[in-house]
Parts: C-alpha cells; structure tokens; sequence
C-alpha cells in the first residue's frame, strides 16, 4: 500500500511519528593523541605458589614492623617509669615484693606468637586462593576493566 499524504515521502497520520536524532559527534582527540583503550579482563585463576610467596613477605614485614613498634614503646613506657609502675601493681596483687617483667623473654614470646600468627594468616590466605579458583572455575571468575591511556609526549 503505497503511502498516503500530501507529497511523497509522507507517511499516513495514523502512522507512528518518526524523531530523528542528531548524529553524535565524537570529540576528536588532541593532535599526537590516541583515544584511551579500554581493556576488559577477567581473573580465572591464581596460582597459589605466587599468593603463599606474597603472602608470605608481607606477613612476615607486617610482624617485623609491629615487633618494633611494640619493641619502641615498650622503651618509650620504660623511660617514663610506666612499666616499673606496672610491676609495682602486678607484684601487689600477686603479694610478690619482687615482680619483674623478663623483657627479653617478653620479646621472644612477642615474635614467637607473630610467627604462629604470620602461618596462620599465609594459610588462610592461600586457602582463600583456591577457594576463589575453586568459584571462578563454577562462576567465571572477576571481570576488570582497565583503561590505558597513552601520555602526551611531553610528559613522557
């Protein structure tokens, strides 16, 4: 049925109404400049040798900096008098006359409990890779979305 209206190329009036948009201009990128590239990744699996080896050196720093500062305290609350004042109540409310921190002792247990903590914390760290292999292999793992963008030569 050829269309029906005043001249060609009109539709009929109970025809839907056709709107046009205008064309999206795309902003043409700088002279010397690439438009950024986005890049869609998705993370299947994690080797869990390279998470128990990270893991790993950041637990173990993680201790090393927390024993100082534990250690560094412990020598500010002495040069303040706060441990001689601790033992003083602890040797009072045990009826010890003589009550003595062991600093050193102190110590060593400090970074023996670190070390039980830094295996624990490596061990749930690589079981929390395998078990998010274990889910990205049912599920597909995450998706990540990484934009690169070229910087201008001048700044390079």
């Amino acid at each position: 049925m050829p269309p029906s209206g005043d001249g060609p190329g009109q539709s009929a009036p109970d025809a839907p109404a056709r709107t046009t948009r205008p064309a999206r201009s795309r902003a043409a990128p700088a002279p010397g400049l690439r438009a950024p590239r986005r890049v869609r990744n998705t993370i299947k699996k994690v080797d869990l040798w390279s998470a128990l080896k990270i893991s790993l050196c950041f637990y173990v720093c993680e201790m090393a900096v927390l024993v100082t500062a534990l250690a560094f305290l412990w020598l500010v609350a002495d040069a303040f008098g706060v441990i001689g004042s601790v033992e003083k109540f602890v040797g009072d409310l045990l009826s010890s006359k003589d009550f003595k921190f062991l600093s050193a002792a102190m110590l060593r247990g400090t970074i023996l409990v670190g070390l039980v903590l830094v295996a624990i914390q490596v061990v749930a760290t690589v079981l929390a890779c395998a078990f998010y292999n274990l889910f990205a292999e049912l599920f597909g793992g995450i998706e990540v979305t990484v934009i690169q963008e070229d910087a201008p030569a001048g700044k390079r």
